[in-house]
């Protein structure tokens, strides 16, 4: 019964989180108030700080994550293909439409309006990530993150910055833990 609750979740969430992985997080937000003993707000951002931390897509990333933590390598198969299969079906249809109507101008015009809408879509997720790692909610009062919020701007002045330009960003995310590990972030 896990990994067919896994499988419509990530399923819904593949289909609907139009614009890339981090879209999935208010998904996952949600998942995790129907799902509490899947995993709490708290664990969601810190599977999103090591999906962003590893090689792949955030959202497969985490799908694979959360399919692990419920249901083993099972649940990470599952999760992780439910997340990629409405996209992988939808994707066949666009070519198949695209190829046979490429010149047309309304198709170009609607993919000319879908880039602003996908890159709110993506700050939007963005900020929801930034909101939940600068603030914490303890007992109804909101609080704000004062070392997370100096390690931000640190970070991102850093990456800012015309000489550290070309710094790997693996780099700065190595330093962003290890800043997180001795100042108990």
């Amino acid at each position: 019964m896990t990994y067919l609750l896994l499988a419509f979740e990530f399923f819904k969430t593949g289909l609907f989180a139009i614009g890339g992985g981090l879209v999935t997080l208010p998904y996952l937000m949600e998942m995790s108030q129907t799902h509490p003993e899947w995993f709490s707000m708290d664990e969601l951002m810190n599977m999103v700080a090591i999906s962003e931390s590893t090689p792949g897509p955030i959202g497969i990333n985490m799908a694979s994550y959360v399919g692990y933590h419920v249901g083993g390598l099972g649940g990470a198969l599952i999760a992780t293909l439910s997340l990629v299969l409405p996209s992988f079906i939808i994707i066949m249809l666009i070519v198949r439409i695209l190829d046979r109507y490429q010149k047309n101008r309304l198709i170009n015009a609607g993919l000319e309006g879908l880039r602003p809408a996908v890159t709110g879509l993506i700050a939007a997720a963005g900020f929801t990530v930034l909101q939940a790692s600068l603030v914490k909610s303890i007992g109804g009062i909101i609080l704000l993150q004062w070392s997370a919020l100096l390690l931000f701007v640190v970070l991102f002045t850093l990456t800012q910055l015309k000489a550290l330009r070309k710094v790997h960003p693996i780099l700065y995310i190595a330093a962003g833990a290890i800043a997180g590990v001795v100042f108990q972030l």
